[in-house]
């Protein structure tokens, strides 16, 4: 099976540990979400810096930059990646970083996903975007406004390799890469993290105890209400990318 029947909800196929390779949001599970809403409190993050805007206005990746097609609007496509490098540029405003780094945790976080072939457990997808990333550099550094540097290459392909490997099985090779850009990798981790609430099972939500972040906490309100607002503006007709500006906006991340 590779797409979510229409008259299924995925979490009801999640109950049934019957999930698809192909996930696509559903009403039910919207629905759902919003009715197991955690006791967040508020949800107004500060104002993000005027070249972090810019940086998150080119967040949306090209289509053929997926190496999967059908993943473009699935769990782990446009959206997610697009919502992810939001709370990363959050993250790294909050730890005082520069525009440089900024630059290299959104575009890390916005193609951490775009090797993925499938929804489901796909070992190795962030070593297969890292070497992308890597083969690929000029023209996305470029895409997103800036320039490619070796270091920069450098820090970025090593979060994206990392995002997916639980720190406690980090072998002697991955603690040394990521001694070299401990910061960046903790933080795409952070906010790939912070993502999962668009996913249809409850112990499957975001877990401090998975990352390294301090501030994460900080910003589960947002990240519940980023989902919920671009889900349901996806599920009436925007587009992956309009849903999640339209988003953004609504939190006054960015302009409308």
């Amino acid at each position: 099976m590779s797409t979510t029947p229409t008259t299924t909800s995925l979490v009801d196929l999640a109950a049934r540990k019957q999930l698809p390779h192909h996930q696509y949001m559903d009403p039910a599970t919207v629905e759902w979400i919003k009715a197991n809403r955690p006791d967040l409190g508020a949800a107004w993050p500060p104002p993000l810096r005027p070249s972090s805007k810019q940086f998150l206005s080119r967040s949306a990746l090209p289509g053929a930059w997926l190496v999967e097609p059908r993943l473009q609007d699935s769990l782990h496509g446009i959206r997610h990646g697009m919502r992810t490098a939001a709370l990363a540029a959050l993250l790294a405003e909050i730890h005082g970083l520069d525009d440089v780094d900024i630059a290299t945790v959104v575009l890390a976080a916005a193609v951490h996903d775009c090797q993925r072939l499938h929804d489901q457990d796909d070992r190795g997808h962030g070593a297969r975007a890292a070497i992308w990333l890597a083969a690929n550099a000029d023209t996305i550094w470029t895409h997103f406004g800036t320039v490619a540097t070796p270091r920069r290459i450098i820090q970025a392909a090593t979060a994206i390799r990392l995002h997916d490997l639980p720190y406690d099985t980090f072998c002697s090779d991955d603690r040394a890469d990521y001694a070299r850009a401990v910061l960046i990798c903790d933080l795409v981790k952070a906010a790939d993290a912070l993502d999962r609430y668009r996913l249809p099972k409850l112990n499957w939500w975001p877990d401090a105890r998975h990352v390294r972040e301090p501030a994460f906490d900080q910003l589960r309100a947002l990240a519940f209400d980023l989902v919920v607002i671009s889900e349901t503006a996806h599920l009436a007709g925007a587009s992956s990318a309009e849903a999640v500006r339209f988003a953004l906006a609504e939190k006054g991340l960015v302009q409308p």
